[in-house]
């Protein structure tokens, strides 16, 4: 109930009476009255006037799952929302709850993570208050050949998120990092468990670097964060994570009627930071440099060389500026 009268006081131009929320959810107002006090408890701002009823007039910081729900607008995707303070691995939680048959569309968050990973085993670092650690289980009825392109579908869809909750620009470094300002705010870990040709689950885990203040020296010229990017402003970590799923649902559903990005190439090329600039490519056998061009329908990038135009997969390919990171 929590959920939802949070978001009817969300939708509320003014004031909601205490008996339309008791005709409603068919309670009694000293049931309205405890949810309306278990909210304030929790950190939310809520007026109460006499003859006038409920009005929200701020909401705390939190990523709950009444607050995550009472902001999302999907039609499949978070309908089933499982938050933890700690967590040892948002991915880890995801692919348990796939195997405990858990729906498609399935969404783990967590404040902290305390065995996060990245790509190729890299720890992710993660203390609490400061980011979002979130994954999504999905089960697609795909060909498995075509899973890795999703991580692109996701970094698509967080990009134009935190662009439309900060209003600071999200670029894309390809595949799957998310760079404000050249410096990485987002990385996006995908793990499929499936058969030979039969996907069981994918778990796309997303880490965003939202609230942080500083980074380690190590990292520092490479990693920022929203809030140092945005000047100082902090942001409602339930509404970036509402708006990437919106997003995520709207390109998967695009993705799915062809199993490519044909589709989706063109406002991913849009927001690839790396597009027609030099670039080196630090593959296992031969690194070589040359200009990026943009992403094919399989999602490869595209990189023309002084003798010929190369399709580069990602895998344990990575893609790095003449310069420095972007």
């Amino acid at each position: 109930m929590k959920e939802e009268i949070l978001r009817l006081l969300r939708s509320a131009d003014g004031y909601i009476s205490g008996q339309e929320l008791c005709n409603r959810f068919g309670v009694s107002r000293t049931a309205v009255w405890k949810a309306i006090n278990q909210l304030k408890e929790a950190g939310y701002e809520i007026e109460a006037q006499q003859n006038k009823g409920y009005r929200l007039m701020a909401a705390p910081d939190l990523m709950t799952e009444a607050e995550i729900k009472s902001l999302m607008h999907t039609d499949w995707v978070a309908k089933e929302v499982l938050y933890f303070d700690t967590i040892d691995s948002t991915n880890i939680k995801a692919q348990e709850l796939a195997e405990k048959g858990y729906p498609s569309g399935t969404l783990v968050v967590a404040d902290k993570q305390e065995s996060g990973k990245g790509r190729r085993g890299r720890s992710w670092v993660s203390p609490s208050g400061t980011g979002i650690f979130m994954t999504l289980m999905i089960k697609p009825d795909i060909n498995p050949n075509n899973a890795s392109m999703l991580t692109l579908v996701a970094a698509l869809a967080v990009a134009k998120a935190i662009t439309s909750v900060t209003g600071e620009e999200a670029l894309i470094k390809w595949p799957n990092d998310i760079v404000i300002n050249g410096k990485k705010v987002c990385g996006i870990l995908t793990e499929m468990n499936a058969q030979f040709d039969y996907i069981n689950h994918i778990v796309v885990g997303i880490g965003i670097n939202v609230h942080n203040e500083s980074f380690p020296e190590e990292i520092s010229q490479m990693a920022s964060s929203l809030m140092i990017e945005a000047g100082g402003k902090r942001f409602h970590r339930a509404q970036i994570i509402a708006e990437t799923m919106s997003y995520f649902e709207q390109y998967y559903d695009t993705f799915l009627k062809t199993q490519d990005l044909s589709a989706l190439v063109r406002e991913y090329d849009e927001l690839l930071v790396n597009r027609n600039k030099s670039v080196r490519v630090l593959d296992p056998k031969e690194p070589f440099d040359g200009k990026a061009m943009g992403i094919t329908p399989k999602g490869e990038l595209i990189v023309d060389t002084w003798e010929s135009r190369k399709l580069v997969s990602s895998g344990e390919v990575s893609v790095r500026g003449i310069y420095g990171y972007v």
